[in-house]
């Protein structure tokens, strides 16, 4: 999924790869840096600070943004990189719980190829950015379902398979509730199943999340270079798709 949208960096020495660094382009203004990794018996030689170098130069005149551990942050302030907020990764198998029930007016749905320019318009008012290549993929590899109210979207979530079981994410919805709805509808689908989602600190899902079986085992800092993407709004991201893309 990040090769076929991005494209980064490897480092080799003595002919063994030993680092990688990825970027992918939002629009003409905005980048985002993710999978950079060393390997471990090759950490403080300088592979990390060169990696940077690279993404920095490939990347010139956009703003950046990142996802950091606590290890990586001081190499990224180095380079001018500034926390912004912060990612809490939530994780576990997921209880067997019921969805939760809808308001009159309201319907979830499956949703289709024909809903990428709704879904694709959404996400942009919640993150800023456009991201309608990002949906188009996941939406080829996963499942989306829709929340409407009286016709009209009110968000959406998409769930794919990942690492040792799904993941739940983007979600990008105009309120809470529908937050809550659309992500207690791919719990209540896969009871029992490890599930994952990541989701930004402001949104307050963390104790709903704990609740349901996925506890947060980790954490991110969410790290910027120049201005970051301004969201229009109403909708809000209330998950992300990883912590490589946002």
């Amino acid at each position: 999924l990040v090769l076929g949208l991005g494209q980064g960096l490897a480092a080799i020495a003595e002919g063994e790869l030993v680092g990688t660094a990825m970027w992918w382009a939002f629009g003409s203004g905005h980048a985002s840096l993710g999978s950079i990794i060393v390997a471990p018996e090759r950490q403080g030689a300088g592979i990390g600070k060169l990696l940077m170098q690279g993404l920095l130069e490939a990347t010139s005149g956009r703003s950046r943004g990142l996802i950091a551990t606590e290890e990586g942050r001081p190499l990224y302030a180095k380079f001018g990189f500034a926390a912004v907020g912060t990612v809490l990764q939530h994780q576990g198998p997921a209880l067997a719980i019921a969805a939760l029930p809808l308001d009159p007016g309201e319907t979830l749905r499956l949703a289709t190829e024909a809903d990428l320019p709704v879904l694709a318009g959404l996400d942009e008012a919640a993150t800023g950015l456009p991201r309608a290549p990002v949906l188009a993929a996941l939406l080829d590899r996963g499942e989306a379902h829709v929340l409407e109210r009286d016709g009209v979207v009110a968000g959406f979530a998409v769930l794919r398979r990942h690492g040792l079981g799904w993941l739940i994410g983007p979600v990008a919805a105009i309120d809470d509730r529908a937050a809550r709805c659309l992500i207690a509808h791919g719990l209540a689908a896969r009871p029992g199943e490890f599930i994952r989602v990541d989701v930004p600190a402001p949104t307050g899902l963390g104790g709903w999340l704990g609740e349901r079986g996925l506890p947060q085992v980790a954490s991110g800092l969410v790290m910027a270079h120049g201005q970051p993407p301004i969201a229009r709004g109403p909708a809000r991201l209330f998950a992300l798709v990883n912590q490589a893309l946002g």
